[in-house]
């Protein structure tokens, strides 16, 4: 999912701070939501959620989830 200000989809630390690194359905409160999701998991489920949910054609989901995804911190 793409992160930005104008989604209001930023992830929280513990203190209630925005993260800009992750979004709000991945990371709330300083902790993954599904800490045991691996990449191919959280890839499959972005795509699945933009191409139901935000209009993207699932080959544009597809080569955003796994241009962005996989190269989050979370990953490396």
């Amino acid at each position: 999912m793409p992160i930005d200000a104008s989604f209001k989809n930023f992830g929280t630390d513990a203190d209630g701070s925005r993260v800009s690194e992750y979004c709000m359905f991945c990371y709330q409160n300083g902790a993954f939501t599904n800490p045991t999701q691996t990449v191919d998991e959280m890839v499959q489920s972005s795509i699945d959620f933009m191409a139901a949910n935000l209009g993207f054609e699932r080959d544009q989901a597809t080569q955003m989830s796994n241009d962005v995804i996989r190269k989050l911190k979370r990953w490396n």
